[in-house]
């Protein structure tokens, strides 16, 4: 059930590649991102940030009542999940197990007792150095991702610096569905509904 890191053949790159790659914080729907049990309100959305801001300190989330985290992410189109990075420190307050949920919305404590679409085993990072692969079969067309953070190294509380999100970008298509009901009138017998047929004309 675990996920560990991505298996790469070729070179990383340059830091201004990686940069471009982990960009998907430009695509979140900032106005309805929510982290729960964070211990300072609006915290969570600042761990969201660019790769060339991955290393600063100063903006962080760190959980409040107990070690765990809860991220409802939505997106301004839909996703092509290919890379997670998760930053902390070097000590026990580093999140030891991330859990995944694609396209629920609003889910709460409550509800991430049911089973997660992936689970990751976090091993410490402080550098966002290691990557994690999402099954980019469940995770290609996501227009929201719940994040899940049960526990970390044994500390009393959770901190997170940095988490980056690599993928692919495309606008939603909901606007095309409505669009489309238009195309599936039935088609109208020519000679008995002639001065009906000028009539749907004349509306479109």
């Amino acid at each position: 059930m675990s996920h560990h890191h991505c298996n790469h053949d070729h070179d990383h790159g340059s830091v201004e590649d990686m940069g471009i790659q982990y960009n998907l914080h430009e695509k979140i729907d900032w106005d309805h991102l929510e982290c729960l049990n964070e211990s300072l309100e609006g915290s969570g959305k600042s761990v969201f940030k660019p790769w060339d801001k991955r290393l600063d300190r100063s903006k962080f989330v760190e959980s409040d009542a107990d070690e765990e985290l809860l991220f409802n992410i939505p997106f301004t189109g839909n996703i092509k999940l290919k890379g997670i990075k998760v930053a902390s420190e070097d000590t026990d307050s580093h999140p030891s197990k991330l859990r995944w949920f694609k396209n629920r919305p609003n889910m709460t404590f409550d509800d991430v007792m049911i089973e997660p679409d992936q689970v990751f085993e976090l091993q410490k990072d402080t550098d966002g150095i290691l990557e994690y692969c999402p099954k980019i079969v469940t995770f290609s067309s996501v227009s929201h991702l719940t994040m899940h953070f049960p526990k970390n190294f044994g500390a009393e509380t959770t901190k997170i610096y940095y988490i980056g999100l690599k993928g692919e970008w495309t606008p939603s298509h909901r606007h095309g569905v409505t669009l489309c009901s238009y195309e599936v009138m039935p088609n109208l017998d020519d000679h008995k509904l002639k001065h009906l047929d000028s009539v749907a004309r004349t509306i479109e």
